[in-house]
């Protein structure tokens, strides 16, 4: 049980004199009896003991004596308490655990519509220290919170045929990642450790400019999924679609959507081969986005598209509307350190609503439905849905593994 502060200082005074007279085998009898009591540290009990009662001379004939009654220094006072922490991590689980850097620009939007919604309810010193608290702040109160884990999946790509000759490599000359509209494209494959047979896959379609982001399920890797699903992403977004890039996989290289792009006057390009980076955007949500909110498992059958599609109607909300992240201003080579500077974090739709390429109608739409949306509970949606999948998760991944 721990001692508290005043009965420490009272145990160093009784303890002090007596070690400090004392000869060396019986100081270290002493100092275990009195490290045992207090919990000290042993090199810090030792230093206590040692000094407490003793006189220090300075320079200037100042003369401090030590004792336990001044050792202890108050600190400046907490600022923020459990009635901060308690809404802060409400919001933090809303918003799917961000960091504090993106957390904290996130936080007024997030608030206003908790508030709106009687979800939650702060006086007006509370509401100011949570709107004004800073990222590293963020960070420290929700260290405790914070669960840590790395996994990592694998590529489930195939190439494409020879029509890759056809569709040219992504250039700075094709795109203009100033203007909302030129996306970047990718499956996620739901195959539970195993390739083999049919399993779900997610169309995850991001926009370069604004971040905005549309996930679709469909049953398998065929075109005929792939692009209907992107034809119903492409009625979802709020701007028009002006360029699509892909990696090399046979889903997206073909005549299908190459035709289709031509004759809608989109630019479709692709990546390098075996060159990840070119795709950076999309592969982020990838994993930010798809893998930690379906996770790793297997999913297969009509059922769980329509499941995991119920799932994604709420999540490009929360994703589009509250969730910010930042953007790479700059990055300026110092010898061996590299130093990058970011914007404000923005969540899609704030960076929409600061565009002048976006017409005036269509923020007003944007605004009306951000106006009607309840975090909470879309939030409560989200997890209620999740559990649901998690029913419908096929252990037929487990078995095609051990028979391979």
């Amino acid at each position: 049980m721990k001692i508290p502060m005043s009965e420490r200082r009272v145990l160093i005074k009784n303890w002090a004199k007596s070690y400090q007279k004392a000869k060396k085998k019986e100081k270290t009898s002493i100092l275990d009896q009195f490290v045992k009591t207090t919990g000290y540290n042993r090199v810090h009990a030792a230093r206590v003991l040692r000094g407490h009662g003793r006189s220090h001379h300075f320079k200037n004939g100042v003369v401090v004596k030590a004792e336990a009654a001044g050792c202890f220094r108050r600190g400046r006072g907490r600022e923020y308490g459990p009635e901060v922490e308690a809404p802060l991590k409400k919001i933090w689980e809303c918003l799917d655990y961000l960091c504090g850097k993106r957390l904290a620009p996130a936080i007024p939007a997030a608030l206003e519509s908790l508030e709106r919604h009687g979800e939650i309810e702060l006086d007006e010193e509370t509401r100011s220290k949570l709107l004004r608290i800073s990222a590293s702040t963020i960070d420290r109160l929700l260290k405790p919170e914070r669960e840590k884990y790395s996994i990592r999946g694998r590529s489930g790509t195939k190439p494409g045929t020879l029509l890759k000759s056809q569709i040219p490599i992504r250039t700075f000359a094709d795109w203009n990642e100033e203007k909302a509209g030129f996306v970047e494209i990718d499956l996620v494959g739901h195959d539970g450790g195993s390739s083999q047979g049919d399993f779900l896959q997610t169309l995850d379609v991001t926009d370069v400019h604004t971040g905005w982001s549309e996930q679709r399920a469909v049953f398998n890797k065929a075109q005929k999924w792939v692009f209907e699903a992107l034809l119903e992403v492409r009625d979802r977004l709020p701007f028009p679609l002006l360029g699509i890039d892909s990696d090399n996989g046979s889903e997206f290289i073909n005549h299908h959507l190459r035709d289709y792009c031509e004759e809608e006057r989109i630019t479709f390009t692709r990546s390098r081969s075996h060159r990840k980076n070119d795709t950076c955007y999309v592969e982020q949500k990838n994993y930010s986005i798809v893998r930690q909110t379906v996770g790793y498992g297997r999913f297969q059958g009509w059922k769980s598209v329509r499941k995991l599609n119920d799932l994604y109607d709420r999540v490009r909300l929360r994703t589009n509307f509250f969730q910010a992240s930042m953007k790479l201003i700059e990055k300026q080579r110092e010898g061996s350190r590299v130093r990058k500077r970011y914007d404000q974090a923005q969540t899609p739709c704030q960076r929409l609503m600061n565009s002048d390429d976006i017409p005036q109608e269509v923020k007003q739409r944007l605004e009306q439905e951000f106006q009607a949306l309840n975090l909470a509970a879309l939030n409560r949606e989200i997890r209620m849905i999740q559990q649901q999948l998690n029913r419908l998760l096929c252990p037929v991944g487990d078995r095609l593994r051990k028979a391979g």
